[in-house]
């Protein structure tokens, strides 16, 4: 009986002895506070991107292994990698802060960023989107699709989605510029995805212009990314409720 008490006597004092040892939880990190853009002496930045060089002939895409995605377009289809229109305005630029907002957090927006499989493309061919903001992609097409981000920071993934199916959302949780993406069905099917963490960033529009708005005043070096011809940088400073309107040009190669 001796043996018996004096067990469950050692017993209890090894229970003990490992609830006492146990790590306490560590202590969470508080959030860094967000910056507050003073509305009162924000400025903006807006311009036009312009393609300067021997323009090449645009690539003529073969759709014909699916009649579907030849159907979708009704004539002839051609690359969309360098988009320029009349004067030289170049297209699917990606213009954005790329130094001057550090130390600063921005709030993460809810609303996501929508990604579009449709007359096989990705629709919009370039977008921006904050780090941790919902991605949502749909598919619009009678035809199965692939999406597949190429991340190289962030988790690459690969999904396929068919007609009808339910939009697949995703996140992009550390800033990278620019991700590429794919189909792996169709093997024409492109596009970038700017992942930065504030959101000071434009896409340039079909007559090559782009606008930044609700920019604290400061010191920043603006960069201009194209898929094909690679960045360029400039420094631009912004004074209190300054509108700046700064033209870019992207040489050819």
């Amino acid at each position: 009986m001796v043996f018996f008490a004096a067990s469950a006597l050692m017993a209890t004092g090894c229970s003990r002895k490992t609830e006492q040892a146990s790590p306490a939880p560590a202590a969470q990190k508080p959030a860094a506070p967000l910056f507050k853009v003073d509305s009162a002496t924000a400025g903006s930045i807006s311009g036009t991107v312009h393609y300067t060089g021997k323009l090449p002939p645009r690539k003529l895409i073969d759709m014909s292994e699916d009649p579907a995605c030849v159907a979708a377009h009704h004539a002839k289809a051609y690359d969309e990698s360098l988009m320029v229109g009349h004067g030289g305005r170049l297209a699917n630029a990606f213009v954005y802060i790329s130094k001057g907002l550090e130390g600063k957090n921005f709030a993460t927006p809810s609303d996501p960023v929508v990604i579009d499989q449709k007359g096989c493309w990705f629709h919009p061919h370039i977008v921006g989107i904050q780090v941790n903001q919902p991605l949502q992609i749909i598919n619009s097409d009678p035809v199965t699709h692939n999406i597949h981000p190429m991340a190289e920071i962030n988790r690459a993934w690969n999904h396929s989605q068919g007609p009808g199916d339910a939009p697949l959302n995703r996140k992009f949780v550390k800033p990278e510029v620019m991700i590429p993406v794919k189909c792996n069905i169709h093997g024409w099917m492109h596009a970038y995805i700017g992942v930065l963490e504030h959101p000071y960033f434009s896409v340039s529009k079909e007559d090559g212009t782009f606008t930044i708005e609700n920019l604290p005043p400061g010191t920043y070096t603006l960069t201009v990314w194209q898929e094909k011809l690679g960045t360029q940088e400039q420094q631009v400073t912004i004074s209190p409720q300054q509108h700046a309107v700064v033209d870019l040009t992207v040489k050819g190669k």
